[in-house]
C-alpha cells in the first residue's frame, strides 16, 4: 500500500507503520478484539454479571438461558462470569511471561551479537542445549519442578521462550553492527553499552516487536495446557484452561462447560495472531518505498 507524499510529509515511523496497519482490514479486526479483551480484563469487575466464585447449587449444571448466557458449572458458578474474570489471569500470563522473555532475550541476544566470538559461541550454544527441547516440554518440565501456581508458570513459559527472543535479537544486531553510524560512535570512544542501548537496539526492535505479538497468543495457549494438565493456574481461579480441565469430565453431558471456553481461546489467540501479521507486514522495511 502506498502513500502520498502529501500523507508521508512530516509523518512519524510510528505514524507510517500506524497508517499501514489500518489499511490491513484483517489486522485492524485483531486489534479491535484484543483490545476488547484488555478492556474486559480490566474493568471485569463492573462487566460481570455475578461475582465468578459466587456457587449456587439450586442451578447446577444449568444450560445457556437468560439468566445464565453461558450456563453453569457443576457448582452452579456462572461460566461467562469465570470467563470475563478469568481474561485477567490468561492475558497476565501471556504479557508478563513474554515481557520476560524480551527482557532476558534483549540482554542475551545483544551481548552475543555485539560483542561475537567466544562469547557469541557460548550463549548461543547454552541456548541451543535450551532449545533443543520442545517449548510445550520445556514448561512442563519447568512447571513440574517448580509446582503449579500463577507466579510459577510465568517463570516456566519465560524459560522456554527466551531462547526465540535472543536469537532474534541476535540477527537483528548482526545486520546493524557494522554499519557507518556504530563506527562513527565507536571513533568518538562510546561506550559498548551506550553504543547497544542508544543506536543498536532501537533499530533492531521491530522484529522482536511483532515476535511479542505472536509469542503472547502462544504463551495464552501453552498457559491454558499447563493449567489443563493440572501444572498451571490451579481451581478454583478462573483461568481458562483450568476451565476446560474442570468441565471436561462433564463433556459428554454438559459440553457448555467446555465449549466456551475453547471458544474464548480461540478468539484470543487468532486475534493476537492477526493483529501479529499485520504488525510484521507494517514493520517490514521491503514494503517501505
Amino acid at each position: 500500500m502506498k502513500f502520498s507524499r502529501k500523507n508521508r510529509k512530516g509523518s512519524s515511523p510510528f505514524m507510517l507503520t500506524f497508517q499501514r496497519l489500518c489499511h490491513n482490514r484483517v489486522a485492524v479486526i485483531g486489534m479491535i478484539i484484543t483490545l476488547l479483551l484488555v478492556l474486559i480484563a480490566i474493568f471485569a469487575e463492573y462487566i460481570m454479571p455475578y461475582p465468578y466464585d459466587k456457587a449456587d447449587f439450586m442451578a447446577t449444571f444449568a444450560k445457556p438461558s437468560r439468566e445464565h448466557l453461558f450456563g453453569t458449572d457443576d457448582l452452579g458458578r456462572d461460566i461467562l462470569s469465570r470467563l470475563i474474570y478469568g481474561s485477567r489471569y490468561s492475558l497476565q500470563i501471556g504479557i508478563f511471561s513474554v515481557s520476560g522473555a524480551m527482557v532476558g532475550g534483549i540482554v542475551l541476544g545483544s551481548i552475543a551479537g555485539y560483542f561475537g566470538g567466544w562469547v557469541d559461541n557460548l550463549i548461543m550454544r547454552c541456548l541451543d542445549i535450551f532449545q533443543a527441547i520442545p517449548g510445550m516440554v520445556l514448561s512442563i518440565a519447568v512447571s513440574a519442578v517448580l509446582g503449579p501456581g500463577f507466579g510459577n508458570c510465568i517463570i516456566a513459559l519465560t524459560i522456554s521462550m527466551i531462547p526465540s527472543f535472543s536469537r532474534m535479537m541476535r540477527a537483528s544486531i548482526l545486520n546493524v553492527r557494522k554499519m557507518e553510524y556504530l563506527e562513527a560512535a565507536s571513533s568518538i570512544n562510546c561506550s559498548s553499552f551506550r553504543i547497544i542501548w542508544r543506536h543498536v537496539l532501537p533499530n533492531s526492535l521491530s522484529p522482536l516487536i511483532v515476535q511479542a505479538t505472536m509469542s503472547v497468543a502462544a504463551a495464552i495457549l501453552i498457559a491454558a495446557g499447563l493449567s489443563f494438565i493440572g501444572l498451571g493456574v490451579q481451581p478454583p481461579d478462573p483461568e481458562w484452561g483450568a476451565m476446560l480441565s474442570s468441565g471436561r469430565a462433564y463433556i459428554r453431558d454438559y459440553p457448555h462447560l467446555v465449549l466456551f471456553p475453547g471458544i474464548t481461546i480461540m478468539i484470543a489467540v487468532l486475534s493476537l495472531n492477526m493483529f501479529g501479521d499485520g504488525l510484521r507486514d507494517a514493520l517490514d522495511p521491503k514494503l517501505k518505498d
